[in-house]
């Protein structure tokens, strides 16, 4: 069902694209990125009305680092990526705007109604812009032509094509979501770990399988898109209507403040330098995206059954990896900026 579900809502993507006269990659950064955030949205809500805010807000963290690092690093292995200049110069430093903007806001230990709304009012001022671009590249971008078709059975069947991709990733990631937090419960895993990576993974799935059947596909501005919008719908819309309309404010663990919310800001800032330099991700680029959710999933693992491998990646990473990371992208985005001037 997600399989399909991406295809056809892939698909209805490519036909609006052409039809209106647009980019893809708006379509991906609106159309697909919301159709493929709707089973986080649905959870979310669920886990805040029965009282489990960590699963909530873990889920949201976890599902934006596994897409920037899975879903791309995955994706870019298939095959290498394009990145736009104008996702680099606008709609990524929005993304690790917002996600600066929600570690901000979570520092007082929840997100209440005020900040509920404030992630809200960002949202709608991101649809504005998407509005405005449209509308730019409507006059600017050449589609490719399509067989004459009639009003009626164009829009007719690409809103039925639309609707049956939506229902398909939301049932999809329903069932699998139900089946892996009832596993995880008996495994006696925490509602923050549950939270960070079944209910992460199974809520992603559908940006991974949208991702991937838009790359097999040519489209690659879609995959990559689709990434970005949809980090940026799961903190601004998922995240702020979660907040705005469940009684009590969402509780911000200490874990959650002290390491996951970092490790998302500090990977949606990772991504800016590479998609920078070349505007591609390659697959040795992708490899790296891999392992570095392997080593975060280890530590999670190692970290909750107080296992001492825990402290061994933290030191691993910090004196060593990251350092040497943080070498080659600044090497690798200075050749990049200077080639360009």
């Amino acid at each position: 069902m997600l399989v399909i579900g991406a295809e056809l809502l892939v698909r209805a993507a490519l036909r609006l694209a052409t039809r209106l006269h647009v980019r893809p990659l708006i379509i991906g950064l609106s159309l697909v990125a919301f159709g493929s955030t709707a089973p986080q949205l649905t959870v979310s809500l669920q886990a805040a009305y029965q009282g489990a805010p960590d699963v909530a807000v873990g889920s949201v963290i976890g599902s934006n680092i596994f897409n920037l690092l899975v879903v791309l690093g995955l994706t870019a292995l298939i095959i290498p990526l394009r990145v736009s200049r104008q996702l680099v110069r606008l709609d990524l430093p929005l993304m690790i705007g917002a996600s600066a903007l929600v570690y901000l806001l979570a520092s007082n230990a929840e997100l209440g109604r005020i900040e509920g709304a404030l992630l809200l009012l960002g949202l709608l001022g991101y649809l504005l812009m998407l509005w405005h671009q449209s509308r730019h590249y409507a006059r600017t971008y050449q589609a490719p032509l399509i067989h004459h078709v009639g009003r009626a059975r164009f829009w007719s069947g690409t809103l039925l094509q639309v609707a049956l991709g939506f229902v398909l990733l939301s049932l999809a990631g329903h069932l699998l979501l139900e089946a892996a937090v009832e596993v995880a419960t008996d495994l006696g895993l925490s509602e923050r770990v549950i939270g960070l990576t079944v209910v992460a993974v199974c809520t992603s799935l559908p940006e991974l399988a949208a991702a991937v059947v838009a790359a097999l596909r040519g489209e690659r501005e879609i995959a990559v898109g689709t990434v970005i919008g949809s980090n940026l719908f799961n903190l601004l819309a998922v995240l702020g209507l979660t907040a705005l309309v469940t009684p009590q404010p969402l509780s911000i663990s200490p874990n959650a403040l002290a390491f996951d919310l970092p490790v998302m800001l500090g990977v949606a800032a990772l991504s800016l330098p590479l998609f920078y330099s070349g505007y591609r991700i390659t697959r040795a680029e992708g490899l790296v995206l891999l392992g570095l959710y392997l080593v975060y999933g280890l530590h999670i693992v190692a970290f909750t059954t107080g296992m001492p491998l825990a402290g061994q990646l933290e030191r691993l990473m910090l004196f060593y990896v990251l350092p040497a990371l943080a070498g080659i992208l600044l090497y690798t985005t200075v050749r990049a900026w200077r080639r360009q001037q």
